[in-house]
């Protein structure tokens, strides 16, 4: 295609959104079969709803409410009669906004139970602007994490260069500093905007005991009665996420000496690796997420035991108790307390009846102790909080894949909210769920043994409990939202869609439509089959991307969604950037069904 040429074809295109003729033929079928004359009234509309849309419990009275939204949401196209729909007015709605994939249940699960029997959502260092050696240090993140309804907020504390206030920065790196007391008033202003459930702010504390009662007195000030402090004893049970409404939890081990704290490199730094080029993202929205899958202990040259390469140090059994260097009123401020016992993973894993805990696992840590410990660590959080977070050579903030954890139950998988890529795309999916409010409850056969009094084991291939039919129909919104030439400089792009689960290792799986050539509007019409082990850990991941025969393929969106809150039937979903902002116009229209 010539450039004139394609110049006249993209302005014909920009002038006119689609048309009734640009319907999938499935979809003209349906209309056909569940309109008359060429017009769908309630009646019809309500049997639509029922049959393919499976909303059983629709009535005439929601149907007509429905084409009456329809009317006012959509009017500016001027393809409505009467109020009903004809073919152009059904397809529209199939691909509005009115017509969401997810349903809108808003919080429904069951919030009485202990902060131990939830994922939570999590940042790594969140106060960090960009990469973990050199990017500034800030409140806005920790405000921009809050408003996405991250749950807990990660600090380090350190004392500021007079040694008489307390900053936050990433330790023994060139990243600027940003003052306590301004973190914890704009967590105090956002933490509770995008959902009423509790925030826990974890602290990684390298203060001496004068700073550490500066710290107790700026926290307790800053937050007054929404603190919840249960005192310097360790609890026996967690509180649930509902008697913590709008409260704020604070979460760090109990202090060593300071002189030997503050010689204890954080998160790896003591560990040095190297990356090769070969490890390097391969493309601007990240390399595929790893797995587990045929991994084994030989994989992993460290020992299991190894706790060098570790953000907490040991805490039973250390011979300098600490409690008298410590300000008892910051340990006081202590409700989850963290730390890592001596004696390898056996320990740190070991479940105590009368107490409750934090612990801290690296990713790299975490994969080498599935491995060998896999049921430990699922019953150790069937009662005590796991916190896992990104291994200490992720200089440029990317992330690892949080299913592993997750899959183990493991409640705090910690993420660097500031990167991008498809690792945080599977966190954005997996809290879409339960209304958006930070906490998904996992499910039972995680928290309890099974009939055989079993822990469940993910890298356990179990028989299929369903199996996810996926309908890739079409998509549009391009034209809208990038320029006519971000894809190609002469002709319309040629798209194909990734579509796949990312789940247990059995049913972890990514499938492709083919390439459609020269088309802002792609119509695939192709169906995939996923079968599912683990339906309630599933989340669909899609991406769509842009065919170069030259160069790296370019991104054209991606969107991940909880598979247990699926809507069936034919579904329009919206596509989001690399940064999981939504675009204003790029949507796919799929198809959903459990067979």
């Amino acid at each position: 295609m010539s450039k004139q040429t394609y110049r006249v074809c993209f302005c014909f295109r920009r002038r006119f959104k689609m048309t009734a003729g640009e319907a999938p033929d499935e979809i003209k079928k349906l209309f056909e079969e569940y309109s008359e004359n060429g017009i769908m009234n309630p009646d019809h509309l309500q049997r639509f709803l029922i049959d393919v849309q499976k909303e059983v419990k629709t009535t005439r009275d929601d149907a007509q409410n429905m084409i009456e939204r329809c009317t006012n949401e959509l009017k500016h196209l001027n393809i409505f009669h009467r109020k009903v729909l004809n073919l152009e007015a059904f397809f529209k709605y199939l691909f509005s906004d009115l017509n969401p994939p997810l349903e809108s249940l808003g919080v429904h699960h069951d919030m009485s139970a202990p902060l131990s029997h939830y994922y939570i959502y999590t940042g790594h260092n969140s106060y960090l602007t960009g990469n973990q050696l050199s990017s500034d240090c800030s409140d806005v993140p920790i405000i921009q994490a809050l408003q996405r309804g991250v749950r807990v907020i990660e600090l380090d504390i350190w004392p500021n260069s007079s040694k008489d206030n307390i900053d936050v920065l990433h330790g023994r790196t060139l990243t600027t500093p940003v003052e306590l007391i301004k973190c914890l008033k704009s967590i105090k202003e956002y933490a509770f905007v995008a959902s009423e459930y509790p925030v826990v702010i974890t602290l990684e504390d390298h203060l001496p005991p004068n700073l550490q009662a500066k710290v107790a007195e700026m926290v307790t000030n800053t937050f007054g009665d929404i603190l919840f402090s249960p005192g310097s004893e360790c609890l026996k049970e967690f509180p649930s996420p509902e008697s913590l409404k709008k409260r704020i939890i604070i979460s760090t081990k109990p202090p060593k000496e300071y002189l030997r704290t503050n010689d204890v490199p954080k998160e790896g730094e003591a560990q040095k690796e190297k990356t090769s080029g070969d490890d390097k993202e391969t493309s601007a929205w990240g390399r595929e997420v790893s797995s587990l899958k045929g991994a084994s202990v030989t994989d992993y040259k460290q020992d299991l035991d190894d706790d060098s390469n570790d953000e907490e140090d040991t805490e039973d059994g250390d011979p300098k108790s600490t409690s008298q260097y410590i300000a008892p009123e910051y340990k006081n401020l202590i409700a989850i307390h963290a730390g890592k016992p001596k004696g390898g993973i056996d320990a740190c894993l070991k479940v105590d009846p009368d107490k409750v805990r934090r612990l801290s696992l690296s990713e790299q840590q975490l994969e080498k102790a599935v491995l060998t410990h896999g049921k430990q660590i699922v019953r150790f959080t069937q009662k005590n909080i796991l916190r896992v977070y990104p291994k200490g050579i992720r200089f440029d903030s990317s992330n690892y894949n949080p299913m592993i954890g997750w899959t183990h139950g493991a409640q705090m998988v910690a993420l660097n909210m500031q990167g991008y890529g498809r690792s945080l795309w599977l966190m954005h999916g997996m809290f879409r769920a339960n209304g958006g409010c930070g906490y998904v409850k996992k499910p039972d056969f995680i928290l309890k043994p099974g009939s055989d009094d079993e822990i469940f084991d993910p890298r356990v291939r179990l028989s299929v409990k369903t199996t996810l039919k996926v309908t890739v129909y079409m998509g549009e919104g391009w034209y809208y939202d990038f320029h006519h030439t971000h894809f190609d400089a002469y002709s319309p792009p040629d798209f194909y869609t990734r579509v796949g689960i990312a789940g247990v290792p059995a049913d972890t799986i990514m499938k492709k439509t083919k390439t459609l050539e020269d088309n802002w509007v792609p119509a695939w019409n192709e169906v995939f089959e996923f079968p599912l082990t683990v339906p309630e850990l599933a989340l669909l991941r899609v991406e769509v991307h842009e065919y170069d025969m030259s160069e790296k393929d370019d991104f054209g969106g991606q969107t991940c969604l909880p598979v247990a809150e699926l809507r069936r039937g034919i579904r329009a979903v919206p596509l989001h950037n690399v940064k999981g902002e939504k675009y204003k116009s790029v949507k796919l229209l799929m198809g959903f069904e459990f067979v």
